[in-house]
């Protein structure tokens, strides 16, 4: 069994930091505020946070890895390890790839979500973060509903997200640069494009029964449920009579708040916490987080958001940081029924990260451990042994 000792550092144990050591035996925390046993390897983590790994529900940055410019593709195993890089270089033990299978050809085909499931299932062994496969569904691709319904009663998909970009898509037709954009993506002409979208259109009066039936497969299956872009606070009701707890980016205060009155988890994306603001225009995640309309913070496109956000919402005095924290690892290990995670305690899997914050808004991830291994270090000269420091409060939530 690998043991290693963490020593010296500051960590985030419930809502406070402390200065404390952490013992770590094959995949899990075996003990916190214990003493060095020299004869185990140890890494000095003094002047460093030791924070708990990210848990990231919504990430699909890997598809700029699998198709960095329209029409230019990669091998889905070469994307794969190199968004898993990514991810672990900035926290992320535990990634949920957001993967959409929708109605159009191209990169959210039905032959990309069949290829980047398998891909997944076959690579998780050699793969530093604990990936997952969070399935997104365009509720008017009626087509994959069967399919669909085998892989959640088969306990491949971890996640499942509601999602209906239908009435965008045809608001977009008239948009010039969109409209480019989307027709790209396909790799159709225009055209044909249009074809396509007055074809998928014309069988929206099938879609609410189809949305039923795949709600009752993932409930039967104990999958967790999203519901995304949630216009209105009837909305969110109508998701969570079906079980959907989980609302991802509601697009306005009220409907963010029905949805917390109700007790459902709310996410946003770390990046508009980031760059302070939407860059849609919709609603401003730290407004959110402030009024207690959001509980969980998400990479959506861009792998250093969260660690990047959780710092943000400290610095301006939104949350403290121990509380940001949860944002990112504890209330996102909630909301997809991991309870082995997102908290440094015994017994807890050992996702751990040390973490320079010396330079304000720009903190640099050192070290960090994924189920008990070392997976990613920039400074090997904090592999040294140092005098144990005595536990005691330094910062509290």
């Amino acid at each position: 069994m690998t043991e290693l000792f963490i020593e010296g550092g500051r960590a985030l144990l419930g809502h406070e930091i402390v200065e404390t050591s952490l013992r770590i035996a094959g995949r899990e925390i075996a003990a916190v505020g214990a003493y060095s046993n020299h004869s185990i390897g140890g890494v000095n983590a003094d002047g460093l946070l030791v924070l708990p790994g990210i848990v990231d529900l919504h990430g699909d940055a890997f598809e700029r890895q699998m198709m960095p410019r329209p029409g230019v593709d990669f091998p889905i195993d070469v994307a794969l390890v190199d968004s898993d890089r990514q991810a672990i270089s900035n926290g992320i033990t535990t990634v949920y790839h957001a993967t959409t299978w929708s109605w159009e050809p191209g990169l959210r085909s039905a032959d990309n979500a069949r290829r980047l499931l398998e891909a997944i299932e076959q690579m998780r062994p050699q793969l530093a973060a604990d990936t997952r496969f969070h399935l997104r569904h365009e509720t008017y691709n009626l087509d994959a509903e069967s399919e669909i319904i085998d892989w959640l009663s088969e306990g491949r998909v971890d996640l499942f997200a509601f999602n209906d970009h239908m009435d965008s898509t045809v608001a977009s037709l008239a948009k010039p640069q969109k409209r480019s954009r989307m027709v790209e993506r396909t790799g159709l002409s225009n055209e044909a494009f249009d074809r396509l979208v007055e074809r998928v259109v014309s069988r929206g009066h099938d879609v609410p029964a189809s949305i039923a039936r795949l709600a009752q497969a993932a409930r039967a299956a104990g999958v967790r449920m999203l519901s995304h872009d949630d216009e209105s606070p009837a909305m969110r009701q109508a998701f969570r009579a079906q079980g959907v707890a989980i609302a991802e980016f509601p697009v306005n205060e009220e409907t963010a708040r029905d949805a917390a009155e109700a007790g459902d988890f709310i996410v946003f994306g770390a990046p508009n916490v980031v760059r302070g603001g939407s860059h849609t225009g919709w609603t401003r995640a730290s407004d959110m987080i402030a009024k207690g309309l959001c509980s969980v913070l998400a990479s959506d496109y861009y792998y250093p958001a969260p660690l990047l956000a959780a710092f943000r919402l400290a610095t301006d005095a939104v949350l403290p940081l121990a509380a940001a924290w949860q944002l990112i690892s504890a209330a996102p290990a909630r909301a997809a029924g991991l309870a082995d995670r997102g908290t440094l305690a015994a017994g807890q899997r050992a996702d751990i990260l040390l973490v320079d914050d010396t330079v304000p808004l720009r903190p640099r991830v050192v070290a960090v451990i994924a189920a008990g291994h070392l997976v990613h270090l920039t400074e090997a000269n904090r592999l040294v042994h140092s005098s144990t420091a005595p536990r005691k409060a330094v910062a509290a939530a």
